[in-house]
Formats: C-alpha cells, structure tokens, sequence
C-alpha cells in the first residue's frame, strides 16, 4: 500500500481522516465490544454456532454478528469479531471457554510447556479469520473502515501463563520476574505470531489495526517498558515495514501517565484511552503527540443513560473539540447495556456541531 491509497480511503471512510491529519466533527464513532451480548441478534446468532471459539471460526457467523451493529447504529468503523485468544489457540495452547466463567488454558509454567507452541502451525486456524475479514470487507458499506486486531504480547501471555483470567496477573508477574529468559522466549513468539495474523489481517482487507493490552496497567514502570513498550515496539516496526500505509492504534489499558511515552516509543497512530483518564489529560495527548486520541467513555455511564450520560458526552465533545479524535468507550460494551442507550450515544454524537 503506499500513502495515497490511505488518502484515498480517507477520502471515502471519515473514520480515517484523523490518520491524515484531519479534525473532524462530529467525531468518528465506533465502540468496543460493539458486537456482543447485549444486541438479541447477537445472542440468536451466537446460539446456533455452539461454543464461543466455534463462533470465532465460523467465518459466516463471526461476519454475521460483526455487521450486526453496523446496520443497528452506522458506526463508522467495524471491529472483527474475534478473541484474543485465537493466537495462543492457533499455536497450539489447549483453550476453551467455560459459559459464565470465562476462558481456560493449559497454564504455561516451564520450558516444557513452551515447547509445546508451534508458531509454523498457525496458518491453518489465522487462515479462517482471514477469511472472515475477506467477507467483512466485501459486505460492508464502502464508507465502513474495518478494524482488524490482536492482543498484545503482555495481556496475552498473562493468559497462558494464568490459564484463565485474574485480577492480579500474580502469576505472570511472577513468572516474568523470576524466569525472565523464559518469559521472554513466550513474548518473542507472541510477537511474532501477532504479526503474522495482524499482516494477514491487512492483506484480507482490515483497513487499520488495533493492539488490544487490557491489563498493561498492572505492572510497575520499568516491567511496563520491558513487557508492554519493547514487544509492542517490535510489533509496529516489523509491521511498517509490510504495511507502512496502515494505521495502527494502541490500547496499553490504564497505563495513564504513561501514555505519552507509550506513543513515542512504539510509535503507534493511535492511543485508546481508558476510563480513568482524564479528559484533560487525554486532550493534551491529543495536542502533544502525533497520535489520533480515542474514547474515552465509562461503559457504566452507557447502562445508565439519561442525563448524565448527555452531559458527559457533551463536555468530551467540548474538550476534545479541534482535535483528532474518535469517540469511543474506555473499555467495552457490557452486556447489560439496554441498546436504545448505545442508539442514543450515536445521535448525541452525530449531532454535535
């Protein structure tokens, strides 16, 4: 791709025009997790397909239920649906899905269980996501920018070192400080298998990428730069240099007042930020850094609607007002999310002057 094949899809999809330096208003809008649980047509496709990873690699159902929001509300991206999960899954981790309960993994403790990857084997299970971003990009408005994505070495690898899910990430915390030859062994493959599935991903049709780090916030200073920066770092890099035209947003989740040197050292086109930020802090990162800015809003504050979630909405408008900036959540959409209210937000957005 070269850059005026960006500027072109600029020029079609405004959900891009920040990438080439425009301020738009209103705001492009999309929200994470917008195809999920608390859409009925999601939840009628999701029980013909069986098990979440069936869903995941079911290219006609993952497509079905990634366009559900979009004919709903017009957002003005599309994310593939997908999990984080499908890269340890494709190396060759036992993962599984427990209803309510979340993900499960055969835990990653030693250098036997690390032996059991095989990064040469995962084009078989990358291929059928491709496949579905291939049918996205077909089926979508043209005016639609499709976001394709992966987890982040560190959020990733907390999974396959904890097996599941946790508060803490206590275990791969550990794991890193105590046997950090290993740990790394596990990032440098998680970095590159996520470029792999992330440069098949552009090539099928993704028009920019997101690199999803949900609990980057849980480490100290110096482990964040060793674990979420560098690999992150790497990632960019060796993806610049397939796809120098793509847009590449970050999403280190509540690293906060390392965001500025989050940008600057991985050099990503853009920065999620999460709820705690404050809108203060997140319209100077705007203005100081070469990054396009997103989100911002409490998921929370989307259940409840009303008032508060106008008012809300209309002072992030105010604030980031001029700058590049895409309107979105600082986490998720949860499940009890009435879908009237996410209706709601895109008019409150759309109509901003």
């Amino acid at each position: 791709m070269s850059v005026q094949t960006l500027a072109a899809r600029a020029s079609l999809r405004r959900f891009l025009k920040p990438f080439v330096g425009e301020a738009v208003s209103p705001p492009p809008i999309w929200l994470m997790r917008q195809a999920g649980r608390y859409l009925p047509e999601y939840r009628a496709t999701r029980s013909q397909a069986g098990g979440f990873l069936d869903l995941c690699y079911s290219p006609k159902l993952a497509c079905e239920v990634t366009l559900q929001p979009i004919r709903r509300y017009g957002f003005d991206a599309a994310i593939l649906f997908s999990d984080i999960l499908v890269v340890p899954d494709a190396l060759g981790q036992q993962v599984s899905f427990v209803e309510g309960e979340g993900p499960r993994l055969d835990p990653i403790t030693d250098a036997a269980g690390l032996t059991k990857l095989d990064p040469a084997k995962t084009a078989g299970k990358f291929a059928i996501v491709w496949e579905t971003v291939q049918r996205l990009r077909r089926d979508l408005p043209s005016e639609t920018a499709l976001i394709g994505f992966c987890g982040a070495p560190w959020t990733v690898a907390t999974y396959m070192v904890g097996g599941r899910g946790s508060v803490d990430q206590a275990a791969t915390r550990s794991l890193a400080y105590q046997q950090p030859a290993l740990f790394g062994e596990l990032i440098n493959i998680l970095i590159d298998s996520s470029v792999t599935y992330l440069s098949g991903q552009v090539k099928s049709g993704a028009d920019v990428l997101q690199i999803f780090d949900s609990w980057a916030g849980s480490l100290p200073d110096d482990e964040f730069q060793r674990w979420v920066v560098v690999p992150t770092q790497a990632i960019v890099a060796k993806l610049r240099q397939l796809h120098p035209d793509v847009p590449i947003i970050g999403f280190p989740r509540g690293a906060d007042v390392a965001s500025a040197n989050f940008v600057e050292k991985t050099q990503v086109n853009g920065l999620s930020c999460n709820t705690s930020m404050p809108l203060a802090h997140m319209a100077r990162l705007a203005a100081e850094t070469n990054a396009v800015v997103q989100g911002n809003l409490d998921p929370l504050l989307l259940v409840a609607g009303g008032s508060a979630l106008e008012a809300r909405v209309a002072e992030t408008l105010s604030v980031m007002r001029g700058k590049r900036f895409i309107f979105n959540l600082g986490h998720g959409i949860v499940p009890q999310t009435p879908p009237e209210h996410v209706a709601r937000l895109v008019e409150l957005v759309r109509q901003a002057a």
